[in-house]
């Protein structure tokens, strides 16, 4: 065979193969598919958990946010907290706002009484205050009562699903530092989606 007519034979096919890889290959690389760019272990806890992370933080989280380690008793009462949510037919939403209320008002102890540290009567994971109606001092110390007396009140406040936490938290609690529940709404939403299904 004749070198010169393989030469062009050989070019010939090179150029078609790559007109052709042009044309079907990486020029349609512009895809527009999304890619969730948490790490792999967040999303597998997102998807085991059946927890939408949509409806956590439906705006996402204001301002700088704070975190603290959890030992088992508070452990308990995020799945005290949760568990109430679910009886009283509430969703994921309503316990990250939960949660979040009662990091900032007692970092999830269930607080008896501090004398001349407490703030009023002020008691439990809520600091719901007997003389303001919550309760009684036991009863607002039991963790399923204080959360269902908090979501009573949640559910009193018109839109409360589409406010952010702290606004949300501060109708309910009417606190003397409003903006502060902001703080825990990303440490609360992980907290829903790690026990939601085993509380």
């Amino acid at each position: 065979m004749n070198t010169t007519i393989l030469r062009k034979s050989v070019l010939g096919i090179a150029g078609l193969a790559f007109a052709g890889g042009l044309a079907a290959g990486p020029l349609n690389h512009a895809t527009t598919d999304t890619v969730d760019a948490r790490p792999v272990a967040a999303v597998q806890a997102d998807k085991a958990a059946g927890v939408d992370a949509g409806k956590l933080i439906p705006h996402g989280v204001q301002g700088a946010q704070s975190r603290i380690d959890l030992d088992p008793e508070q452990t308990a009462n995020v799945k005290a907290i949760i568990a109430a949510t679910k009886k009283t037919g509430l969703d994921e939403r309503a316990a990250v706002i939960s949660i979040g209320t009662a990091l900032q008002e007692s970092k999830l102890e269930n607080l008896g009484h501090l004398g001349d540290r407490n703030d009023h009567d002020s008691l439990g994971l809520f600091q719901q205050r007997p003389s303001s109606g919550w309760g009684s001092p036991e009863q607002i110390t039991d963790p399923q009562y204080a959360t269902t007396a908090f979501l009573k009140g949640l559910r009193q406040v018109d839109g409360w699903q589409d406010m952010a936490l702290t606004d949300a938290a501060q109708t309910v609690q009417v606190s003397a530092y409003p903006d502060a529940y902001a703080q825990w709404e990303q440490q609360a939403a992980d907290l829903v989606t790690q026990h939601w299904n085993n509380s």
